[in-house]
């Protein structure tokens, strides 16, 4: 080993620093019957005694960590005094907020191949 040889070590992560990615379906609903539920001041267990839902389901379907069926999300929005539009709708906007700068543009090649943009 030559005496000239650097005497820094090279660092490598444990982790892959997360790339940004699209907001996930399950967590934006989450997101718009939370606030919906904040803005009526409303408690989980009010909102999920008239939905005929456990609380602890609602708190993860709130969080993101639970995917409801479309029944559970119709009486969850019910409860709220919404329909079942309503909350895809505000769903639809929000995620139309949030994705626009992570998403990844396809582009069509001269051949009409479809190419991700990098």
């Amino acid at each position: 080993m030559s005496s000239h040889a650097s005497n820094h070590a090279r660092v490598i992560p444990l982790r892959p620093v997360p790339a940004a990615r699209e907001p996930l379906w399950r967590d934006v609903v989450g997101d718009v019957l939370r606030r919906e539920r904040l803005v009526q001041g409303r408690t989980l267990k009010d909102v999920a005694e008239a939905a005929q839902i456990s609380v602890p389901y609602l708190s993860e379907i709130e969080r993101g960590r639970k995917e409801a069926s479309s029944e559970v999300l119709a009486a969850a929005a019910r409860s709220l005094g919404l329909g079942l539009a309503d909350v895809l709708s505000l769903a639809q906007e929000e995620l139309t907020r949030r994705g626009t700068a992570s998403r990844v543009a396809p582009s069509r090649t001269s051949m009409g191949q479809v190419r991700l943009a990098a």
